[in-house]
């Protein structure tokens, strides 16, 4: 759209000639510019729905430019970390937080959330990194964008509306103990033969006070002003207080320089064979499952805030078309960043501008500023983590654990532990899988049926419930199949047929009939119903064949037809 505008501007300006542009009116010029503003404020703005438009201020602009301030500082240590972890330079994860958190902020499916090198992601590079290097790693980068784009031009992140909100609970709340849990590592240091170990003493006292100021200056600075972003100003004042009193205490630089360039295009050097495909994809695979997990579950979290809702196959392509470009320059690959993203929204940040300019500084960070950010103190950024944390953690989930079910809160429990003990994309998975098998109990145990006697002796079992795999059991113990008349209509106006499971168990409950010289027939099948039973081959139609609900047409049912050769 701005692309088609900014040229349409050209020929409408055109046949005033260069002489006559001088005496072209202010109106005129701005009719003709007009669709190209407005295309410029379509790109940067939210793309919300369901919420007013966020107007582009002076005030606004300096709140997004602060925020991705924050954020770009509280990345600096996370991305070199990461890198730690996966065991490449910290650059690799730095250029991915750089990278990656641009071309999402750019085209992502949600504005104001951030993207970049991550935990989740590095745990699984790892033992890549240690059998085959670091080129294979940025291949499978490459690889795990291409899956990701895939899955948003198949429209598969979708399906992320399937996940239901215990499960939503226990992520936030695995996901802040993990972010809490992994800011304890600030509190080690070497001693004196090189090995790490717990703080003690007056360094412990120190790093501890630290974070305190730096957490009481995040609560407290909004209720004084909020002209600048609490978390840049609890970051500011405590990194002054340590520089000009030189206090003694672990900084940024400590954990390694983040001085470096440009990133260099580079394509990773492995060979390209079927050998090197059957090495990468399955990491490729994993590390996409977890990229877009973490960061349709962020999405949503985000939209909360936001009031904003849809975007996920966007932002399923712009993770991929991230992760890309990420393994052509020398990257480790990266997703949406919950913590990250719960720093801009605490910071004020809701457009564009805000996850742009966190990248743009964090690259200023790396080729003009590293002398001052090493010198921030990690205490600061332990602070700020540590208040994300807090304002992560959906406390209110502990309160209503009393009074949902039960199968909720374990499901709530279960999602939280398996976060902290394996990976986000595993205590997911498992979440879906447990609130479904609830689900489908619970459904299974509705089926039941009312009878009625017909003036001709006919007998109709009214079923009320679904029938699928779960209550085909409970399904064949409603009949009394030896008891029963020569004529049983089933009657399914309060019923759905849903599955393959369901149509054996009707026609195993018609062959129980036919044994006995009965006959059965089916009523009120839905439209849904009825091309399942008919695409079956079950239904032996001898009247007009109307599935609706304004004619009860009785379908006689044929047998052997799922059954044969069993």
């Amino acid at each position: 759209m701005l692309r088609r505008n900014i040229f349409l501007c050209i020929p409408a300006l055109l046949p005033y000639g260069a002489a006559k542009y001088s005496e072209i009116s202010n109106l005129e010029v701005y009719h003709v510019i007009k669709p190209t503003l407005a295309a410029v404020a379509g790109l940067l703005s939210t793309g919300r729905k369901h919420a007013d438009p966020i107007r582009f201020t002076p005030a606004r602009i300096k709140t997004e430019l602060l925020s991705g301030l924050t954020v770009a500082l509280a990345l600096v240590p996370e991305a070199v970390a990461f890198a730690f972890v996966a065991g490449v330079h910290p650059l690799v994860g730095l250029y991915a937080a750089f990278i990656v958190g641009l071309i999402t902020a750019l085209i992502g499916g949600r504005p104001g959330m951030i993207s970049g090198a991550t935990g989740a992601l590095a745990v699984v590079l790892v033992s890549l990194v240690a059998l085959h290097g670091v080129e294979y790693l940025f291949a499978t980068v490459v690889l795990m964008g291409i899956l990701q784009i895939l899955a948003g031009v198949f429209r598969l992140g979708k399906f992320i509306r399937l996940v239901p909100h215990p499960v939503m609970l226990g992520f936030v709340n695995g996901l802040a103990i993990v972010i809490f849990m992994a800011q304890l590592t600030q509190f080690k240091m070497t001693d004196a033969s090189g090995a790490l170990v717990w703080m003690s003493g007056t360094p412990l006292v120190t790093m501890l006070g630290l974070v305190a100021a730096t957490m009481a200056i995040i609560w407290l600075m909004p209720k004084i002003t909020k002209a600048v972003p609490a978390p840049l100003a609890g970051i500011a004042i405590v990194a002054a207080i340590v520089i000009a009193f030189g206090v003694d205490v672990p900084r940024v630089g400590d954990l390694a320089s983040i001085k470096g360039g440009l990133p260099d295009f580079h394509i990773p050097m492995v060979p390209i064979n079927l050998e090197t495909l059957k090495i990468i994809f399955p990491f490729a695979l994993i590390l996409a499952a977890i990229g877009l997990i973490e960061s349709l579950l962020t999405l949503n979290l985000v939209g909360e805030i936001t009031e904003q809702s849809g975007g996920a196959s966007q932002e399923c392509v712009a993770q991929g078309l991230a992760n890309t470009v990420t393994g052509f320059f020398g990257g480790m690959g990266g997703c949406a960043m919950i913590g990250q993203s719960m720093i801009n929204m605490k910071s004020g940040g809701r457009t564009r501008i805000s996850g742009i300019s966190a990248a743009l500084f964090l690259l200023v960070f790396i080729l003009f500023a590293s002398p001052l950010i090493e010198q921030i103190p990690l205490a600061a950024l332990v602070g700020v983590m540590f208040m994300v944390v807090i304002g992560t953690f959906a406390w209110q989930s502990l309160r209503i654990m009393r009074i949902i079910p039960l199968s909720d809160t374990l499901v709530i429990i279960l999602v939280t532990a398996v976060t902290v003990l394996s990976d986000l994309a595993v205590a997911v998975v498992v979440g879906v899988i447990v609130s479904a098998l609830v689900y489908a109990w619970n459904n299974a145990r509705r089926i039941h049926a009312n009878t009625e006697i017909l003036a001709d002796g006919s007998k109709v079992y009214k079923i009320e419930g679904p029938l699928f795999f779960g209550s085909t059991d409970g399904f064949a113990e409603i009949f009394d199949v030896k008891g029963d008349p020569d004529l049983v209509i089933v009657d399914f106006i309060n019923s759905r047929v849903v599955d393959q499971s369901a149509l054996q168990a009707i026609e195993v409950l018609a062959s129980k009939y036919n044994a006995l010289g009965k006959h059965v027939q089916l009523r009120h099948l839905s439209r849904d119903c009825h091309r399942l039973l008919n695409r079956a081959g079950q239904l032996m139609v001898d009247s007009d064949d109307d599935p609706t609900y304004g004619v009860a047409v009785n379908y006689s049912v044929k047998t052997g037809i799922l059954s044969g050769g069993h």
